[in-house]
């Protein structure tokens, strides 16, 4: 009976101890909120994730139709009329290469630093099409001046004046789209006529600065981008996979190449969907109502508030198993541990979560994991020793505690092995305890009143 409402005393105490360890994980969702925040405002203030797409070549129409009126006298006359349905064709390059060098820039705001950028680049594509001819000569279309629509998520972040050349000679840009909706730049090209077959090149050279995340839509036939950049933490997301890839000290460099018929992406357009929201791409799929497109983020190496937040999630296993080897020196040394210095070592234990973060906010994130384990190491050593009245019992108990952190620290910096690593710490502590405890009779411990504890 005594063992028993040991055991109960000791999953109440943890139960408990999950409020504070849930409270410390809402300060760090809610400092990640700030830092959200911090981004947003950086974006609303300069220019946010961007996306680019196009040229799109559009050429709107009028048709012609035959109307009967009458005339002042009564007779009814046939006139032709320029008015009939408008519509407009759209057409989409064969070839597009975009070619792009990505600065990355840091604003900081507050405590949070902001990763922005500048892009370099051209887009350059080639238009092979044919405008339909008149399927009656007598009622023929009038066409309207076509317009090149090139989509930009945020135009604010357009440094400079681009320059576009077609064929060679440098065309206007104005700012908007034409025809539909969405943000970005168009030019207006000279009037063809019904029948003609276009043939031309187009060459944009821009600068564009963002917030964090890049995406091109690759809307031609046939596509090719390259993005370069010092940054030495890219994460490479969006609907396709580079072809080719390096990272290294001095940065990165991809390359994709994405035909027409791998990529829903002319479909979507011409279904009226914009330019992608690239902050949601590969995490949300298409959940942003935009259009594929390849992408690439200049992501933070260690982030503080996921990485405290990950850590927290074993706040719980640090408890239970700080509990399991206070239990064992209870029972198997006949030694009395009060439910009150349970509850003490186990919100020391949930103040490292809380101490992490607010260090790392200030200093590097690792030299802020070895203070805060450090100090909780420290004064869990030395209470330690003075509730089982023993300096080597404190100092093994300070070693346990140790190398907890320490595999917690591995599990952290490997986030791709956390899984393995974690089930085969939670193998060896459950192997070791059944070792330790193999030969013990729980029933006699169960039945014995622990005696004072002797002082060493």
């Amino acid at each position: 009976m005594r063992l028993m409402l040991k055991i109960l005393m000791v999953v109440g105490m943890t139960i408990l101890l999950l409020v504070p360890l849930l409270m410390i994980r809402g300060v760090i969702q809610e400092r990640q909120f700030y830092r959200d925040e911090a981004v947003r405002s950086v974006a609303r203030g300069t220019a946010g994730p961007q996306a680019l797409s196009g040229p799109v070549l559009m050429v709107p129409y009028t048709n012609t139709v035959e109307v009967e009126e009458k005339n002042a006298n009564g007779e009814v006359i046939r006139k032709v009329k320029q008015d009939g349905e408008s519509g407009q064709w759209l057409f989409f390059p064969t070839t597009m290469t975009v070619d792009g060098t990505i600065e990355p820039r840091i604003k900081s705001l507050g405590l949070h630093d902001v990763r922005s950028y500048e892009v370099e680049g051209k887009v350059v594509a080639r238009f092979d099409v044919n405008i339909p001819a008149d399927a009656n000569p007598d009622l023929p279309r009038k066409i309207g001046q076509p317009v090149l629509n090139f989509g930009i998520a945020d135009v604010r972040g357009v440094a400079g004046v681009p320059k576009l050349m077609v064929d060679g000679r440098e065309v206007k840009l104005n700012r908007g789209i034409v025809g539909r909706e969405g943000t970005g730049l168009h030019a207006i090209l000279a009037t063809p006529k019904a029948g003609d077959a276009l043939r031309f090149s187009t060459d944009l050279g821009f600068a564009l600065e963002g917030t964090e995340h890049l995406a091109v839509v690759p809307l031609a036939q046939n596509n090719q981008v390259t993005l370069s950049s010092p940054w030495r933490h890219p994460q490479f997301s969006g609907s396709f996979t580079a072809r080719n890839k390096s990272i290294g000290d001095k940065g990165f460099k991809a390359d994709w190449e994405v035909s027409s018929l791998a990529s829903n992406a002319q479909s979507q357009y011409l279904g009226g969907r914009t330019v992608p929201n690239p902050g949601a791409i590969g995490l949300s799929g298409e959940a942003d109502l935009g259009m594929d497109a390849v992408a690439v983020s200049l992501v933070d190496p260690v982030n503080i508030y996921s990485q405290a937040d990950r850590a927290s999630k074993y706040g719980i296993l640090f408890v239970v198993l700080t509990f399991v080897g206070f239990f064992m020196f209870e029972l198997i040394k006949q030694l009395r541990i009060h439910p009150i210095q349970y509850g003490l070592v186990g919100l020391a234990l949930a103040i490292f979560f809380l101490l992490l973060v607010a260090l790392s906010e200030h200093i590097d994130f690792g030299i802020a994991y070895l203070i805060a384990s450090a100090a909780c190491i420290g004064l869990l050593g030395y209470y330690v020793s003075h509730v089982l009245r023993s300096w080597m019992r404190g100092l093994g108990f300070a070693l346990m505690i140790s190398l907890l952190y320490a595999v917690l620290y591995g599990l952290l910096i490997s986030e791709d092995n956390a899984m393995v690593m974690g089930a085969g710490l939670l193998f060896l502590i459950l192997a070791a305890i059944m070792v330790v405890t193999r030969r013990v009779d729980w029933y006699s411990l169960g039945a014995n009143t622990p005696p004072p504890l002797p002082r060493e």
